[in-house]
C-alpha cells in the first residue's frame, strides 16, 4: 500500500527536538497499523503536487498553519487537485487542516471560529452507523490544535463525527474520502508541547482544561488509521 502525504506545512522551529519532521509523526501513526506501507511526500508549499492521480493509492492531506480559504497559490492549487481525485474517485485522507480544505474545495465553507481554540483531547459523538466499525462505544476521542472549522458540509458529504464545540468533526464522501477535523498523528506528549509552547495567548481556563483532557482521556488515533488504511480495499 502507498501513502502519498501532500504536504502543506512543514513547521520550522516549531517541532520540539524528539520529532524528526511532521511527517514522521504519520508515520509512526501507521507503523503498526500497516508496516508494509510505503511512502512518498509532496512538498504542496513548493510546488510539488502528483501528476498523476492513482485509484489503488491514498492521498493525505494533513495539517496546515494555512486556511483553506486564503488566496495561496498552492492552496489554489491543491484545491483544484482535491477536485480532479474526487472526479477520478481517488482515496484521499483529510487530518486538520485537510479536513478543512477538502471541505472548501467540494462546495463547503470554512470559517474561524468564534469558540476559540479547539486544543486537548475531545470527545465527539459517532453519528454515523458505519463508523461505530471502528469507535464502536459510539464515542470518538481526538487530538485537536486548531481555530478553523468547517461551518458548512459539501453536499456530497456525510457526516460521521459530531461536538458542541465542532458541529463537523468529521466527514465522509462516498467511499473514498475520509477526514478528520482532530490529528489522530499526535501523541499526548507533543499536545502538551504544543499548549505550553503556542498558546501563549490563549485564556489560561482552556489550556488548563485542555492539559486535564490529556491525562484523563485516550485518544484514539490507531482506530482512525486503521479505517483510513481500510479505504484502499472499500469500493
Amino acid at each position: 500500500m502507498k501513502l502519498n502525504i501532500l504536504l502543506c506545512d512543514t513547521f520550522p522551529g516549531l517541532l520540539p527536538s524528539y520529532i524528526e519532521s511532521y511527517a514522521s509523526m504519520f508515520f509512526n501513526l501507521f507503523s503498526s497499523v500497516r508496516p508494509d506501507m510505503e511512502y512518498k511526500i509532496y512538498n504542496i508549499q513548493e510546488g510539488e503536487i502528483p501528476e498523476e492521480i492513482h485509484t489503488d493509492e491514498l492521498y493525505l492531506i494533513p495539517g496546515s498553519r494555512a486556511g483553506a480559504y486564503e488566496e495561496i497559490e498552492w492552496v489554489k492549487n491543491l484545491l483544484n487537485f482535491i477536485r480532479k481525485a474526487h472526479a477520478s474517485q481517488a482515496k484521499m485522507i483529510g487530518v486538520c487542516f485537510g479536513h478543512q480544505v477538502i471541505a472548501q474545495a467540494l462546495g463547503g465553507q470554512v470559517e474561524k471560529s468564534d469558540k476559540g481554540w479547539g486544543t486537548g483531547i475531545r470527545s465527539s459523538k459517532i453519528v454515523l452507523p458505519e463508523a461505530l466499525n471502528y469507535f464502536p462505544d459510539g464515542i470518538m476521542n481526538m487530538h485537536y490544535n486548531h481555530h478553523d472549522q468547517v461551518v458548512t458540509l459539501p453536499k456530497e458529504a456525510t457526516l460521521f463525527a459530531s461536538s458542541e464545540f465542532c458541529p463537523n468533526d468529521g466527514f465522509i464522501v462516498g467511499k473514498h474520502i475520509l477526514t478528520f477535523q482532530g490529528h489522530p498523528e499526535y501523541t499526548p506528549e507533543y499536545n502538551r508541547y504544543v499548549i505550553l509552547s503556542r498558546g501563549q495567548d490563549e485564556p489560561q481556563e482552556v489550556k488548563d482544561k485542555a492539559m486535564q483532557s490529556i491525562d484523563s482521556l485516550t485518544a484514539m488515533g490507531q482506530e482512525a488509521a486503521h479505517w483510513m488504511t481500510d479505504l484502499i480495499s472499500q469500493q
